[in-house]
């Protein structure tokens, strides 16, 4: 970080992600601009929704901690139920593949996205075939 970082999570601004009547918040802590090693984000699902999709990382590792509902988590070795105060870390590599979601039918659930932002990395979406590299000069899309 380039910073001193404090934030209070009831007071940051999300930003709505949405995408096929998919939805989900993202509240930074972290930001781009300000990350040089690791990120932060609080992540809000609403009932069965999910975040962002199955992937995996060649290069960044990533952790979620459960702070309020329940998730279940799609990895390679199968679906992973969590509760709050659950942690899950995601190696970077292919047994690192996951996407989570919210199983409920009307609680939130909320958790905490940490994770390094070396770049260049290569994030894979194995059930699209495609992917990204993030470098930075930017992101690039590519087809398997």
């Amino acid at each position: 970080m380039k910073e001193l970082i404090i934030k209070n999570y009831k007071e940051m601004q999300a930003v709505e992600n949405s995408n096929n009547g998919n939805t989900f918040n993202v509240k930074p802590v972290i930001t781009n601009e300000n990350a040089n090693k690791c990120h932060v984000d609080f992540v809000e699902v609403p009932p069965k929704n999910f975040a962002y999709g199955y992937h995996y990382h060649e290069v960044n590792e990533e952790i979620f901690y459960i702070i309020e509902g329940e998730a279940e988590v799609r990895t390679e070795s199968g679906v992973k139920h969590l509760k709050q105060g659950d942690m899950i870390c995601f190696p970077a590599n292919k047994s690192g593949s996951h996407v989570i979601s919210n199983p409920s039918e009307t609680e939130k659930l909320v958790y905490i996205d940490f994770g390094t932002t070396a770049l260049p990395d290569v994030v894979h979406f194995p059930d699209a075939k495609a992917g990204m590299t993030v470098a930075k000069s930017g992101i690039y899309n590519f087809t398997e």
